[in-house]
């Protein structure tokens, strides 16, 4: 398998690997330790594998067979052991069916109890060949016989090199008549064993294809569903219900922190607050890593030390609640007296007409309410309640607690009658002080200060405008764009054909990563599967090209012309000029450079970067604003001018800023900081340098300023 055939670029066995690696790290990102695997090599260099040897004899067949791994749990160590060991071997002996025989040996050891009997698994087998070498055929009949009598029976795969096809029309020209023979007896095995018989090539091509996953519903709520008070009064109706999530979002794994292990023995408790601790038993991806745990403590201010801070325990503390920024203390007993008591409970308040529900007011996922499992009761009660609200044209409106003392919520309950099934589909409604009413101008007309209508305004679309805007939007319906498979129009973008790019390009990369641990490597491009809807399609666009041209036509789209990137406010060229050309500032003898005077410090400072367009003018005018604000911090006695020298530097910060020229101000901040800390003005000047990163008076990013060198990274780690 170590060549290249039929024009591919890759050998056959780097071809049948992207399968293999593919099942590997999707098992793996599961992190189930059910899941095991193993990986089992046919017609490899070793003659003996030593954890073959006294289990499958030799002279039976069974040489030049590798098991890679045993049936486990795989992490990534496992993977990337494996890149190593797989590659083209210098023989061509082996059999595929003894390999299936060591499988099924591996399978019965790995999920067989202490008592002997078969543990409940999904078994699975995976063939992957090129169909040359030689076969053992005398076994074929036992193999697949014991494969089905597993309960459930093994599930066996096999994926062929070049085999045909006769789905896709695929038929290998001049094949081998020795492959061809083992071709049909791995299909009649296959078939004995009711697995699945594919081609290598068709695998391969449905990897790009998101995998969905089913996860298994859990109620949020398992109660009774009343009409009326059963506590009070008998003429009531209970119905014993549950509460499922209709759809929950699928998110992308999130990123974890890890640091490489050390030997904590003998650590004490820690007394820092946001302190990390690396937790011993950890074993997170790689023997070197161990995960980070966080530990959370509590500190207030020492009044026996002023400036320090000391430990307290979270029960000597009070809960306080922010309103606005201050923090208001509620007491416990306080607290109990508001809490409100409720017991989990479904009751219906009342009902609504359908066409009557605004469909903004639902505020949350929705769920399904269905009747309790095994209750015939119950689901025939459930049913009429639907039936009825269906036939009524009504939807219902109920108090949902979900748990004991969990705050009650106001619901909306629509019935939904499939021919499958029956439920009431349910989300949550606001109540009074959840609602938000903005009131927003007419579209269509303009009301003047005394009360005359106009519907005629540059602001305003006229007939031409609405016209062709309406047009625009009829050719560029999808509703029936697409073909289905007879060729008949049908939407197109189907939810059901749309997947998230985010969700699954994460999951991609983090896969592919897996096995290509060199990060100098370029990623690899997204499947088109998940990039095909992100643009509009190209003949669609080229057929609305005349309704956008009359659109732009109607509305007067203008091209705004691009702003230039020079030097802001310093680019004089770029002012507006007198129509007679003449320099009024030399007219008027005002100088290019203006002296920076400490007595007006500020207005000086504009002066000077307003009056030149040259760096060194500019240059020489920041160093006098720098040399003044270090006076101001020298001469401070005790805080009293650090309130303007940080208004100097904030006004410093914003004109550099402007004229595009961070770095004068980074090459600046630095120095100054570094005087501030080694005492350089003045003494003991701390205090200016917490006041300069409270106001964020550090280095200008290129999040600022796209001039600027700095990364947000080295921007934020200034301050600390």
């Amino acid at each position: 398998m170590g060549r290249k055939r039929h024009g591919r670029k890759v050998s056959d066995l780097d071809w049948a690997m992207e399968y293999v690696w593919d099942k590997i790290t999707t098992t793996v990102a599961t992190g189930r330790k059910t899941a095991l695997m193993s990986v089992i090599g046919v017609r490899t260099d070793a003659l003996i594998d030593s954890d073959l040897a006294g289990i499958m004899p030799v002279e039976d067949g069974y040489e030049n067979i590798t098991v890679f791994s045993p049936l486990k749990q795989w992490l990534l160590p496992d993977i990337r052991g494996l890149q190593g060991k797989v590659k083209p071997s210098s023989t061509d002996r082996g059999d595929v069916m003894s390999a299936v025989a060591v499988a099924v040996q591996q399978i019965d050891a790995a999920t067989t109890g202490t008592t002997g009997k078969p543990l409940k698994f999904d078994r699975r087998i995976i063939i992957v060949t090129d169909g040359t070498g030689s076969l053992d055929t005398s076994d074929l009949a036992q193999i697949a016989s014991k494969l089905k009598d597993y309960d459930p029976p093994v599930e066996v795969v096999l994926l062929g090199v070049d085999f045909d096809d006769p789905d896709s029309g695929y038929k290998e020209e001049d094949k081998d008549a020795h492959k061809e023979n083992i071709e049909t007896t791995l299909k009649e095995f296959v078939d004995q064993c009711d697995g699945t018989f594919g081609t290598l090539a068709e695998a391969i091509e449905q990897l790009a294809i998101p995998r969905i996953k089913d996860t298994r519903p859990t109620p949020s709520y398992r109660g009774t569903l009343t009409l009326g008070d059963s506590q009070t009064y008998d003429a009531t109706i209970t119905i014993d219900v549950e509460r499922y999530p209709c759809i929950m979002p699928a998110k992308p794994p999130t990123a974890s922190s890890f640091v490489v292990r050390t030997d904590l023995g003998g650590v004490g408790a820690s007394t820092q607050s946001s302190h990390t601790i690396v937790g011993d038993g950890d074993y997170p991806m790689d023997g070197q890593l161990s995960a980070v745990r966080n530990q959370r403590v509590y500190q207030v201010d020492n009044p026996d030390e002023p400036g320090e801070k000391m430990n307290v325990e979270p029960d000597d503390l009070e809960r306080g609640f922010e309103y606005g920024r201050t923090a208001v203390h509620i007491s416990e007993s306080d607290a109990n007296v508001v809490k409100l008591e409720n017991d989990p409970s479904l009751q219906l308040l009342g009902f609504i007409r359908a066409e009557e529900f605004e469909r903004f007011l639902p505020m949350s996922r929705t769920n399904f309410i269905v009747p309790q499992k095994t209750n015939a009761q119950a689901q025939l009660a459930l049913s009429s309640f639907i039936h009825a609200l269906y036939e009524a044209e009504c939807y219902a409106v109920a108090r949902l607690v979900v748990k004991q003392d969990k705050p009650p919520l106001l619901i909306v309950m629509v019935p939904h009658i499939t021919p499958t099934y029956e439920a009431l589909v349910e989300a949550e409604l606001p109540f009074e002080e959840d609602m938000r009413r903005y009131k927003f101008p007419p579209l269509d007309k303009k009301l003047t200060i005394s009360g005359k209508t106009i519907t005629e305004h540059k602001d305003l679309p006229n007939a031409e405008l609405t016209q062709a805007m309406s047009k625009y939007v009829d050719a560029m319906d999808l509703s029936e764009y697409d073909k289905d498979d007879e060729g008949e129009p049908t939407e197109y973008a189907k939810i059901e054909d749309s997947y998230s790019p985010l969700l699954h390009r994460v999951n991609q990369i983090i896969r592919w990563r897996a096995t290509h641990s060199d990060p100098t490597l370029p990623l690899p491009d997204p499947p088109q599967i998940l990039t095909r809807f992100s643009a509009p399609p190209t003949d669609l666009l080229q057929q609305t090209e005349a309704q956008l041209e009359t659109l732009k036509k109607a509305a007067d789209v203008k091209k705004v012309p691009p702003k230039s990137k020079g030097r802001g406010k310093r680019s004089r060229a770029d002012r507006d000029k007198p129509l007679s050309g003449l320099d009024i500032d030399a007219l008027l003898g005002n100088p290019k450079r203006v002296k920076i005077d400490s007595n007006n410090l500020i207005p000086s400072f504009k002066q000077a970067l307003a009056a030149t367009d040259d760096l060194d003018a500019i240059q020489e005018a920041a160093d006098a604003m720098a040399d003044q604000i270090r006076a101001l911090i020298r001469g401070s006695v005790s805080d009293s001018a650090y309130g303007r020298a940080l208004e100097a530097l904030r006004v410093m910060r914003d004109e550099l800023t402007e004229l595009e020229e961070p770095e004068i101000w980074n090459v600046f901040v630095r120095e100054l900081k570094g005087e501030i800390l080694g005492e350089k003005l003045g003494g003991n000047r701390r205090d200016m340098w917490w006041k300069m990163r409270g106001s964020k008076y550090g280095l200008i990013d290129r999040k600022r300023c796209f001039a600027s060198d700095v990364t947000e990274e080295e921007a934020a780690q200034f301050y600390k």
